[in-house]
C-alpha cells in the first residue's frame, strides 16, 4: 500500500473576507472531490483571509499511480482557481 499526501499553499490576494474565502475553497474542495478519487480538505490558516491551505491524500498499490494522481490534481488547482499557488507539500509512505 502507498500512501500519498500532499499540502497546497495557495494566497488570494483578492479576497477580503472570510465568507469570501470560504465560498472559494468550499468551491474547489468540491471540483476536487468529483472530479479526483481523493481525500481533501482545507487544513490550515481557516481564519486568516487571504491564505488557503488545502490537504489531500490518496492511496494507491503503486508509486507512479501516486505520483499521477498527485500531479493531476495539482494542475487542477492551478488551473481552476486564480489563487496562487505558493508551496507545495508531498509526502509518499
Amino acid at each position: 500500500m502507498v500512501i500519498g499526501s500532499c499540502k497546497v499553499y495557495l494566497t488570494a490576494e483578492w479576497v477580503f473576507s472570510l465568507k469570501e474565502k470560504r465560498m472559494v475553497v468550499k468551491s474547489l474542495i468540491d471540483k476536487i472531490k468529483n472530479k479526483f478519487n481523493v481525500s481533501v480538505a482545507e487544513v490550515e490558516k481557516q481564519d486568516i483571509h487571504k491564505s488557503i491551505v488545502i490537504g489531500f491524500v490518496c492511496v494507491s498499490n503503486e508509486t507512479p499511480h501516486v505520483n499521477s494522481i498527485i500531479d493531476n490534481v495539482l494542475n487542477f488547482i492551478e488551473r481552476n482557481t486564480d489563487a496562487v499557488i505558493d508551496d507545495v507539500q508531498i509526502e509518499i509512505l
